[in-house]
């Protein structure tokens, strides 16, 4: 018989993007998930914009989407599926997107913050707020996030967030390496834990990834070249995340928003 909800560990995991999170940890989630954790995976950035334009419109026509297609909502279910895969909650945030904040370019989401999203931690931490205190969530036992391994400016807005989150509310927080953005950086450079992984966790973990087809092959060129970039990754956290998470709990509330 499956534990009370009470009595279950609670993980959060903050997603910058509708996929970050699978292929980054989603091993770990989908093993959290099948031994009794309540694993929620929060994703900041996925509002859909009407009438993108420049650079945000490119962002989907060069994968091959057509300007009228809701792009947005297109991932919006590709993450639905990759959650259900890993045995997670879904959750969308709801903020925008680098490219519809005024990064121009691909380059420009690895270089210098421009002007005007220099508060853009602050608006992610307190959206994040509003989402834990909603009426009846519990507080995460453990807080998944990324370490911004390949600087996208997205990733370091949610890095940054985290930490303010955790200063403010003592949060736990573990930072996973960035996937496939780590695939690319010398051996060495990232998490101080290496968390292998068993089959099945792999299994669920190549199948929520390959539920992103959108995605696939701008970050990887097709579902079999993703499965072999992916499959032989062990995962790597700034921390083990598995020390973190309690074999039972108290039931707790979550956190109160500071505008009260």
């Amino acid at each position: 018989m499956a534990a009370p909800d009470a009595e279950r560990p609670v993980v959060l995991a903050v997603s910058p993007h509708l996929d970050d999170a699978a292929f980054s940890a989603g091993a770990l989630l989908a093993g959290l998930a099948a031994r009794g954790a309540q694993v929620r995976v929060v994703t900041v950035f996925t509002a859909g914009v009407p009438g993108p334009e420049g650079f945000a419109l490119a962002c989907q026509t060069d994968k091959g989407f057509s300007p009228d297609v809701d792009y947005m909502a297109l991932r919006r279910a590709e993450d639905e599926a990759a959650m259900a895969a890993l045995g997670a909650r879904a959750v969308h945030l709801g903020l925008e997107e680098a490219p519809h904040r005024g990064y121009s370019s691909a380059a420009a989401l690895f270089g210098p913050v421009v002007a005007g999203d220099e508060d853009a931690p602050e608006a992610v931490a307190a959206a994040l707020e509003q989402e834990l205190a909603r009426p009846g969530t519990p507080s995460p036992d453990i807080v998944l996030g990324p370490a911004a391994l390949g600087e996208h400016v997205d990733h370091r807005h949610v890095r940054d967030a985290l930490e303010l989150l955790s200063r403010r509310h003592g949060l736990p927080v573990v930072r996973w390496d960035d996937l496939p953005y780590a695939l690319r950086l010398p051996a060495g450079v990232g998490g101080a834990h290496a968390r292998p992984a068993t089959a099945a966790e792999t299994g669920a973990k190549l199948t929520a990834c390959a539920s992103y087809p959108s995605q696939l092959g701008f970050q990887f060129g097709d579902v079999a070249a993703m499965a072999d970039a992916l499959r032989p990754r062990v995962e790597r956290f700034s921390s083990d995340p598995e020390r973190t998470v309690p074999q039972g709990r108290p039931g707790r509330q979550g956190i109160r928003r500071r505008d009260g």
